[in-house]
């Protein structure tokens, strides 16, 4: 939490050093916005360890390699929980006034930063601890984001999320989840992850009649995990197996009205999820269409 709170002083500090970067007025809006974030981000802290670490065992600090675990749907969580906060970020420094590329990479480094003591929690958990690869995770997530807005000064492409139920929890609940709640954030098996492209973004034509909003996407997620390593799943009679999936998806950035909670709602809320719609998949077992995939 510490280094949150002073990773947003120095930026507040930085931004204000430029020769008129902020004027009285944008001040107004920075402080107390990034004020209101730390508020936001000690709540979902403590959400979090209410969810995730609070039945766990504490240990003393120490490192835990899990990159072979949950065939990396834990990192693509990371990296796209990195990738929104900083975009998110990004948006509140440029409406506050801070020069386009400052707020680039300052904005987009937030995401590393938020989630850099989720790892701190982990390591003074029994179960878990401080993992590398979920550090280089976070790191692509802003990586994304400041390498699309220094390339093209927008961003063409946004890693999604979607769920649905599996009857894979009820196998495990301490693990996968016994509420929803839990196992929206445990439950691998309902989780996938897409990579959402903007096609009109990728037109050389820029007054192309092709829909703004519409996009393609991929995207990837894993089933028949009850446990973490494919090992301990074949001895329970499991056999998990990664698949691919290609679809339709909205870029609800290019969706605007005339009501601003609503535009909200569409960018931070709605562009975060990939939406219901006809898919392909593939793994293992061939291709297969479905009408209607979340």
């Amino acid at each position: 939490m510490r280094i949150f709170i002073l990773f947003f002083i120095s930026l507040i500090s930085f931004a204000s050093t430029a020769q008129d970067t902020i004027s009285a007025i944008n001040k107004k809006r920075l402080i107390p916005v990034t004020t209101g974030i730390v508020g936001l981000y000690t709540a979902s802290m403590i959400g979090l360890n209410e969810l995730w670490y609070k039945n766990n065992p504490r240990s003393s600090f120490h490192f835990f390699d899990d990159s072979g675990e949950w065939k990396q749907m834990d990192k693509l969580g990371h990296a796209t929980t990195s990738f929104h906060e900083s975009r998110f970020a990004v948006d509140v420094l440029k409406w506050s006034g801070v020069p386009k590329k400052k707020a680039y990479i300052i904005g987009g480094l937030a995401g590393f930063v938020f989630q850099t003591p989720i790892e701190f929690l982990d390591a003074y958990s029994s179960e878990y601890g401080f993992s590398w690869t979920d550090v280089a995770a976070n790191a692509s997530g802003s990586a994304l984001v400041i390498g699309q807005y220094l390339l093209w000064d927008e961003l063409r492409i946004q890693p999604k999320f979607s769920f649905h139920k599996t009857k894979f929890a009820k196998e495990r609940p301490n693990v996968l989840g016994k509420s929803l709640n839990e196992q929206l954030l445990k439950d691998y098996n309902g989780q996938s992850y897409w990579l959402s492209f903007n096609i009109h973004s990728f037109l050389p034509n820029k007054e192309s009649r092709f829909p703004q909003w519409l996009n393609i996407s991929l995207g990837y997620s894993a089933e028949n995990m009850i446990y973490a390593q494919d090992v301990q799943n074949k001895a329970a009679g499991y056999d998990p197996y990664r698949q691919y999936f290609l679809s339709l998806d909205i870029d609800f950035t290019k969706i605007r009205t005339r009501s601003k909670v609503l535009n909200f709602i569409f960018d931070y809320g709605l562009n975060i999820l990939h939406v219901p719609a006809p898919a392909l998949e593939y793994s293992r077992k061939g291709f297969k269409f479905h009408p209607v995939y979340f």
